[in-house]
């Protein structure tokens, strides 16, 4: 088992800016205020507003997927699996 080390306050505000940068993103994105794909630009404002926010996080954060699979699949009884239906 990994211990788990206790996260400095300079981890945990960069963890809340991407947050924010996040959400802030998605919620221009959702409202239309910025397109996400645009002649101009293609998808420029797609890539800073959502993909770049996620690689940071994911960067900070790397078993951040994994605990939110792990929070989503149901929990499977053990004695299941090893039946079989004839």
């Amino acid at each position: 088992m990994r211990r788990q080390v206790l996260a400095s306050p300079q981890h945990q505000s960069l963890f809340a800016a991407t947050m924010l940068w996040l959400c802030g993103g998605g919620f221009l994105l959702i409202t239309t205020l910025v397109p996400a794909h645009t002649v101009l630009l293609g998808w420029t404002p797609t890539f800073w507003l959502l993909a770049a926010p996620l690689m940071v996080l994911l960067a900070l954060e790397p078993q951040l997927p994994r605990q939110l699979l792990r929070r989503r699949r149901p929990h499977r009884l053990h004695g299941v699996h090893g039946v079989v239906w004839h």
